[in-house]
């Protein structure tokens, strides 16, 4: 696609010197926050990752026999048994006591060996199409089979990491099995947690907005892993500089991008005010300064950074990416920023004198 994720970070980069010289965004103040945006993809559990498998896999294979007709192995559709499967699996979580836990077992062992024989026939499917078992009866059609096995080759290790997680789990009761994974679709899908009451776990990427007045998104990032906030206070603050071409005067943060380096860096780069405060501190000097004037004014303009996500997640979807992807979650996110900084641009625009 030629707008790609590198192409709208530009265009996003080329409208904030836009605002910077209308002086709608002066680089006085920055605040700094992170969010989730989700990936889109069905709430992860074992059972539902191994349906998704069978479905796939047995998808490909009758496209495969639909072209190479009944040559080398014969498919053998396991899906309407493994889908009685998950459905036994979900009535038999739902219930309490010793027999309904035994039962659930008994039925993931019996669902995995199904998942584990689909996978199988998967790998024969694969190799029999690269020696030349399974050909198709139509060379405009042979180009076609030759790219299947990729697909299935692709999909094979996903379920395979399915299907260890899901042993890990079930049978050990090990919940952090390495290599993790919570969509077949989307792979690279991390899960969240940033105590959020309404909704403590997420799926999706750690994106990081950072503003400036007027609640211009002078940058964001999307991470491919999930970063301790107060690692990127001070990459933040460079961008700053970099594209608002000054030191903020004020940072201003929420408690998670604390930590007393952060603050005498902030402080040797020029930054005058560090709004960031330390929850856990014992001294009642630090005390005093978190509620001077300055220090609670800074904290109630930071706390419109949570008001300006909640505004993009609404006005511009980014609760939830609909383009696949890393790099589609890049592009989405990026599009979002980009559309509401034009409606905040000319907002602040509109109300200049003689505008």
């Amino acid at each position: 696609m030629a707008l790609g994720p590198e192409v709208v970070k530009q265009i996003h980069e080329r409208i904030v010197p836009i605002a910077r010289d209308q002086r709608v965004a002066e680089g006085r103040r920055m605040r700094l926050d992170t969010t989730v945006v989700e990936t889109n993809i069905h709430y992860p559990t074992d059972s539902n990752l191994l349906g998704d498998g069978v479905r796939v896999l047995t998808c490909t294979m009758k496209k495969v026999t639909e072209i190479a007709g009944a040559a080398g192995a014969k498919l053998r559709d396991r899906s309407r048994s493994v889908k009685l499967r998950v459905l036994e699996i979900a009535r038999a979580a739902r219930a309490k006591g010793q027999p309904n836990r035994d039962r659930l077992a008994q039925a993931y062992q019996r669902l995995l060996g199904a998942t584990s024989r689909v996978v199988g026939q998967a790998k024969r499917f694969a190799k029999e199409i690269d020696d030349g078992v399974k050909r198709a009866a139509d060379g405009s059609w042979q180009a076609v089979l030759e790219g299947l096995p990729r697909e299935l080759e692709s999909m094979v290790p996903l379920v395979q990491q399915v299907i260890r997680q899901t042993k890990a789990r079930v049978f050990a009761g090990d919940t952090r099995a390495e290599g993790k994974i919570v969509s077949l679709f989307e792979p690279t899908t991390e899960v969240i947690r940033k105590g959020k009451a309404g909704k403590p776990t997420e799926f999706g990427k750690m994106v990081k907005l950072q503003e400036a007045e007027n609640q211009i998104v002078i940058a964001y990032e999307v991470y491919d892993q999930r970063p301790g906030d107060r690692d990127i206070l001070m990459a933040a603050i460079k961008t700053h500089q970099a594209r608002l071409l000054r030191t903020p005067h004020l940072v201003a943060a929420d408690a998670g991008f604390y930590s007393s380096k952060n603050e005498a860096a902030a402080k040797a780069m020029g930054v005058k005010h560090v709004c960031i405060p330390n929850r856990s501190t014992k001294s009642p000097e630090r005390k005093r300064e978190q509620k001077k004037r300055w220090f609670r004014n800074g904290q109630k303009w930071r706390t419109g950074a949570a008001g300006r996500i909640s505004v993009i997640k609404r006005r511009h979807g980014l609760h939830r990416s609909r383009y696949k992807g890393d790099g589609g979650m890049r592009r989405w996110v990026g599009l979002g920023v980009i559309a509401d900084n034009l409606v905040n641009i000319s907002r602040a625009m509109a109300k200049q004198p003689g505008s």
